[in-house]
């Protein structure tokens, strides 16, 4: 009777509604990633400028402005979701990849000459990043909560999962993208002076410096132009067509995913969800969104993305091949992000989390005493000799610490800040936990350069620390959300 209830729902209709939506995964991991091959080009090309001096530090917000975006897109998501519904979200969502995207490859348009760099084409060139990191905070918000209003309870983890598989193929593409557009030209030579100022050595490829980095920016124009054509192609959630108003829409919608007996079940569980529907952010107390903000706190607080960011030079402090070390390490959160997928609906939210927090602390702990016992050094470079036990053992236990994050907090974060929350609240207590979410990869992502130049063992015991608390968390405060439905955590929370 359990497999047949299970069974009893509409896959031909909504798998292809999930690939629609996490395109917009896949644009989120793709413009967040983009900027890693086009970085060198960029600093060599606005190091040509000559009414203001092209600093290290100007660099670095050129290579990061996108997550101010990031933030702002996931604090207006619960507005824009609550006034434009889920689906038309993602709409707009798509549009500012497209526009970004474009802006970012020929940022001169209407107000500069071609090829000439200026302080105030940096800005023009930074307002754009903004703009696409607008869409990727919008996406991260609305994908899941998208994915999570239209699956049915007992595939809703895994369907939500996937959109984590899209974010690191997303990355995944990119790399390959960037790398078949850089070809045979090589980036460009940086020379620093006496005097702590940096210039292009004049025996750098132009290629890159004039055309290169533009070409790895408009590559993203294309898939944000299919994701907006493809969007108007998939039904808005029957559980936001029902908030305002229109449950005919949303009976037959829920009609085509789970047959008419049961769509009828559950449009009477939402209508019956909905008659608070003007309630306060915390009208089920502030527990609830406590927990959701510190899901998200937690996921970056536990330092993945300092390892995801910045594994070239991880990998290179242990003596090894920085970029072919990274790419083997693509393909292993690949297949550990698959994991969860295949498991989050059978063995449930929490146990996944708490494994994933233990293995993590077992590989940032190793790591660290790699640290205290020399086998890695911050100052090495690249090396291209056959690796030895004293570089092996730290390769590994990053990849051990990657791997237990894919197959947990990467995805499972996600699937949980989709449906943890009452649906009265849904859109106001998402927008608020994904903007904590940004701003905390921000800080770890700022922080972690220095704190490793100061001491491998300090930044990874750090990161070794707070995924046991993290751990801790889950185990007491969080709870399990597999098999019931979206408004079964409106009983969960008023109990």
């Amino acid at each position: 009777m359990e497999n047949k209830q299970k069974r009893d729902y509409n896959l031909g209709y909504i798998i292809p509604i999930t690939l629609v939506a996490t395109i917009g995964g896949l644009l989120f991991g793709y413009d967040t990633a983009v900027i890693s091959g086009a970085e060198k080009g960029l600093e060599g090309f606005f190091l040509q400028t000559s009414d203001f001096q092209y600093s290290k530090v100007l660099h670095g917000i050129t290579s990061s402005s996108a997550l101010i975006g990031c933030v702002i897109g996931g604090f207006i998501s619960g507005i824009f979701a609550t006034s434009f519904g889920r689906r038309d979200s993602l709409r707009i969502a798509s549009v500012l990849f497209f526009l970004s995207a474009l802006g970012s490859w020929n940022p001169e348009f209407l107000f500069f000459y071609h090829g000439e760099p200026t302080f105030n084409l940096w800005i023009t060139f930074n307002l754009y990043r903004v703009l696409g990191g607008i869409g990727v905070g919008l996406a991260s918000a609305i994908v899941p909560m998208y994915i999570a209003e239209i699956a049915p309870s007992h595939i809703r983890g895994t369907l939500v999962s996937c959109n984590q598989f899209a974010i690191i193929f997303g990355m995944l593409v990119v790399y390959f993208v960037n790398y078949l557009i850089l070809g045979d030209h090589a980036n460009p030579i940086i020379d620093k002076t006496a005097e702590g100022v940096f210039s292009v050595n004049s025996s750098s490829d132009p290629w890159t410096i004039a055309t290169g980095w533009r070409l790895m920016f408009l590559s993203e124009a294309y898939v944000a132009a299919v994701f907006c054509v493809l969007l108007f192609f998939v039904p808005r959630t029957p559980r936001y067509l029902a908030l305002i108003g229109q449950n005919d829409k949303a009976l037959s919608i829920l009609t085509k995913i789970n047959g008419a007996t049961k769509a009828k079940q559950i449009l009477d569980d939402i209508t019956a969800t909905l008659k608070e529907k003007t309630e306060k952010l915390f009208a089920y107390g502030i527990i609830v969104v406590i927990i959701g903000i510190l899901l998200s706190v937690f996921q970056q607080a536990i330092g993945i993305n300092a390892v995801l960011y910045y594994a070239p030079r991880i990998f290179e402090s242990a003596g090894a091949n920085g970029m072919l070390s990274t790419v083997i390490m693509g393909f292993v959160n690949i297949s550990f992000t698959v994991v969860a997928i295949i498991t989050v609906d059978k063995f449930g939210r929490k146990p996944l989390l708490i494994i994933g927090s233990i293995g993590m602390a077992v590989g940032a702990f190793a790591v660290m005493l790699c640290g205290q016992f020399g086998l890695i050094d911050p100052n090495a470079v690249s090396s291209d000799a056959a690796l030895t036990w004293r570089s092996l053992i730290p390769i590994v236990a990053v990849m051990v610490y990657a791997a237990f994050f894919m197959m947990s907090w990467g995805p499972i974060c996600w699937v949980l800040i989709s449906e943890i929350f009452p649906n009265t609240i849904r859109g106001k207590a998402i927008a608020i936990a994904v903007a904590a979410q940004w701003i905390f990869n921000y800080i770890v992502s700022s922080t972690f350069p220095p704190l490793y130049d100061f001491s491998p063992m300090v930044a990874y015991g750090l990161y070794g620390i707070m995924c046991v608390l993290a751990a801790i968390f889950v185990w007491r405060l969080v709870p399990e959300t597999k098999g019931k439905t979206l408004e079964d955590m409106n009983k969960l929370w008023r109990n």
